[in-house]
């Protein structure tokens, strides 16, 4: 995530420590003056984007953003918002949780894009961002006059990056990781790569994505033929290597040489396996995986998952527990890390959400702040980022091309 955007982190935090105005990356920010001299600089300090996203990819990728110091301006439809506003239950209050598990650090805009005044003041917005990130249909912003070749006219410093998918429920499938894996969902890590140094056009299509995570399943088919059979939480090259029932849960151990599949022999006190020939190694072991396996099963369910974790501790076998949602929040590593972020929602009340997992050693995240309701900054970016007038302004709410939400 974000691999790209961050390689060039070094020569744009020279920069705002600098007060370097000049820079090309900076010299459209009025407020890179505010910067200079800050001894604790966010990554991404100074740069603002224009988030034209929904539903979970995009939304996680700017939230992401955000959490790195990117002022975030979201833009959705009035009334409904963000499809996810109505993702549940559970709800927390007016909001789902869905909603706003990945949309904190966020100003939100309603804005009616189909009202060409509404598209207008989009494009606006884009000449003063340095990024855009969209997943609408290919072709529909084309259509608003919201398209890479419109924008990158008005806005060549912009960084226009679009996401496009299909439903999980249609791309797992159609990649082919449907096929390998046990249950109907896989868990997915998305993200979008952000480019500081080129400014262009950043394509992301989920279905190149999950054919290039095929990695080894791609290279066994593509060099030897030989095709993928769904494996649940077992490996297809390597025994053992999966998950294993205990006496009240689960674990999973793996054994990537032989010495550790002789330290996981030892750990159990099955030592008499290590030295039967048809296990010496792991080309023979994947050829008599059913039969270890199922010696190797009947012992681990003798003992508790903290008791195997207690043996395996310092033996150098990867091994560690599967662990229910409930078991995860509840481990002190994740409170320790940060990883749990409360926070005030004007309408939710006290809100928490998982935290950000990309950390910097030269900085600690500030307090975030909870996800918007819908419309809840329109008059504030469009009167403080535009420079709107009161009178133009109020003009914009009265033939409803923008919305401000009566909360705030």
């Amino acid at each position: 995530m974000c691999a790209k955007l961050l390689s060039r982190l070094t020569t744009v935090r020279a920069c705002l420590l600098q007060g370097n105005v000049g820079c090309s990356y900076l010299r459209r920010r009025p407020f890179t003056s505010d910067i200079k001299g800050r001894q604790k600089v966010r990554p991404l300090d100074g740069v603002k984007v224009l988030d034209l996203t929904r539903v979970l990819a995009g939304p996680f990728a700017t939230m992401i953003l955000g959490d790195l110091g990117a002022e975030v301006i979201k833009v959705e439809r009035p009334g409904p918002g963000d499809d996810t506003r109505a993702w549940g239950p559970p709800f927390v209050g007016e909001e789902s949780a869905y909603f706003l598990s990945v949309n904190r650090n966020k100003k939100s805009i309603a804005v009616n894009l189909k009202d060409p005044e509404g598209a207008k003041l989009v494009t606006e917005l884009a000449t003063r961002c340095d990024i855009l990130v969209e997943n609408y249909l290919p072709g529909k912003l084309d259509e608003m006059g919201l398209g890479y070749k419109q924008l990158s006219q008005v806005a060549p410093q912009i960084i226009y990056c679009s996401i496009s998918a299909l439903f999980s429920k249609l791309h797992n499938p159609l990649s082919g990781l449907q096929h390998v894996i046990k249950f109907p969902e896989l868990t997915k890590q998305w993200g979008v790569m952000n480019l500081l140094r080129f400014k262009s056009l950043f394509f992301f299509f989920f279905f190149f994505f999950q054919v290039a995570c095929l990695t080894h399943i791609a290279s066994n088919y593509l060099n030897a033929g030989k095709e993928a059979r769904r494996w649940g939480t077992a490996h297809e090259s390597i025994v053992p290597y999966q998950g294993f029932r205990t006496k009240d849960g689960y674990l999973i151990v793996g054994s990537g040489n032989n010495q550790q599949f002789f330290s996981v022999c030892k750990v159990l006190n099955l030592n008499n396996l290590a030295e039967i020939p048809k296990y010496k190694t792991n080309n023979l072991r994947v050829q008599h995986r059913k039969e270890l396996l199922k010696l190797l099963s009947d012992r681990f369910l003798e003992e508790s998952t903290d008791e195997w974790l207690r043996r395996f501790e310092d033996t150098g076998v990867p091994c560690g527990p599967i662990n229910t949602i409930q078991q995860v929040f509840s481990d002190p590593q994740v409170a320790h890390n940060g990883l749990i972020l409360e926070m005030d929602h004007p309408t939710s009340g006290r809100i928490a959400v998982a935290g950000p997992a990309v950390r910097f050693s030269s900085f600690q995240f500030g307090k975030p702040t909870s996800p918007p309701v819908i419309g809840q900054h329109t008059v504030e970016v469009l009167r403080d980022t535009l420079g709107y007038s009161e009178d133009v302004i109020n003009a914009l709410l009265a033939s409803r091309t923008v919305i401000q939400n009566t909360v705030h």
